[in-house]
Order: structure tokens, then C-alpha cells, then sequence
């Protein structure tokens, strides 16, 4: 099975989240290819939408291999998987290195998407977060960390694609996980669609520009 886009991703994933309308519910995206499935999502619940800002720490040499992840906030909560950083030889200055990095790419997207919009409500709301698609739950651990420290009534992790092993991951740290499509067979989430073009700022500022 292969989705045509983000956006129908999105609305297939908004089906399997129907029991969440009318419930008060906030849709919160990882930037930025979680913006268009999380703005289906979103519409389908009448739900706000809004931007979690993580970002994936990599290794230096290999940037697409998570080593841990960042999420945005008063105290930034990170998440660092030992097996990686010891099996790739990070020092503890290399990995300080990337997370600062990722701590700036942070901050530039805070600037540039919440400009004019203060980030909306968290305590006490079901809080849905949404991406195109898992592969290790690195980033999206982290997401579901950080947010615990903000007490919403929920956290439910929405994703169109992942491996069930990371999906076994974010079950033991949130508290639902909804993935209609788990194969095991994974490789990397741009297979699993068909039109998996990269968003640009600017993208995703027009997605974000309808939210409530």
C-alpha cells in the first residue's frame, strides 16, 4: 500500500481518529511534512491546528541516522539513544555539537512560524501528534516527552506510516498510538508514497494560515 500524497494520508488518518471529534482536542504537527496530514487531520475533528518544534539530532557523518532528538521549550527535552551514539563512536562534544545546531534550527522556526500566533493551549486537552511517518521514534519520542511537562488530558501519536517496532517504542511513552499502515518490510517513509516532495517554510506558513 502507497499513499498519493500527504494530504490523503492525512485524511485516511483522520478516519481512524473519529472518536476524538467533539472532544477538546488539539492537532499539533511536526514540521514540516507533518504539516499537510496534520491540517487534514485537523479539519476532519474541527480541531486548532499548531507546530511542535523538534528536531532529529544525527549523527555527524551520517545525519539521517537519529542519534537522539530535541524538543522546544522553557528546559528543551532531549532524548539520546545510547546504542547509536556508542555504536557510531560520538563523543560527548560531537553529540553537543548537533544538538546545538538543532537548538538554533529550533529557534529560527519558533521566529518564523509563531511570529504573530502564541503556541496554543496544552493542559488538560487531548493532544494529537502528527507526522508523515515514523522510522525510528527517535523525534517523536522525544515530542510525547517534552509535552508531558505541559499535563494535557492526553497524548495520542497519529502517524500514516511506521514499523511496528517503533510503534511498540511510543506505546510505552504516549498514551495511543494510531499508524493504520505498519510494515514490516520499512526501508524509509518516502516509499510508502507516491508524491513525497520536501515542504519549504513557506508551505508550510500557507497550511498554518486557516488554523484556529
Amino acid at each position: 500500500m502507497r499513499y498519493s500524497d500527504r494530504s490523503e494520508a492525512g485524511k485516511q488518518l483522520a478516519k481512524a481518529l473519529e472518536l476524538y471529534r467533539g472532544q477538546d482536542v488539539v492537532v499539533l504537527a511536526l514540521p514540516r511534512g507533518g504539516v499537510p496530514v496534520a491540517s487534514e487531520v485537523a479539519a476532519h475533528l474541527d480541531a486548532p491546528l499548531d507546530l511542535l518544534l523538534v528536531r532529529k539530532i544525527g549523527v555527524p557523518w551520517q545525519p539521517e541516522l537519529a542519534m537522539g532528538a530535541v524538543i522546544d521549550g522553557d528546559r528543551p527535552a532531549i532524548v539520546r539513544n545510547e546504542e547509536t551514539i556508542r555504536l557510531a563512536g560520538v563523543t560527548d562534544a560531537e553529540f553537543e555539537s548537533v544538538y546545538q545546531s538543532e537548538l538554533a534550527e529550533i529557534e529560527r522556526r519558533r521566529r518564523l512560524y509563531f511570529a504573530d500566533h502564541p503556541p496554543a493551549a496544552i493542559a488538560g486537552r487531548v493532544v494529537i501528534v502528527v507526522d508523515d511517518g515514523i522510522a525510528t521514534g527517535a523525534t517523536v519520542k522525544a515530542a510525547v516527552i517534552g509535552l508531558k511537562s505541559k499535563q494535557p488530558a492526553k497524548i495520542v501519536v497519529a502517524v500514516p506510516v511506521a514499523p511496528p517496532d517503533a510503534v511498540a517504542e511510543l506505546e510505552k511513552v504516549a498514551d495511543e498510538v494510531v499508524c493504520p499502515l505498519q510494515p514490516r518490510m520499512f526501508g524509509a517513509i518516502g516509499f510508502f508514497y507516491r508524491d513525497f516532495e520536501q515542504l519549504t517554510d513557506t508551505d508550510v506558513m500557507n497550511l498554518l494560515a486557516g488554523r484556529s
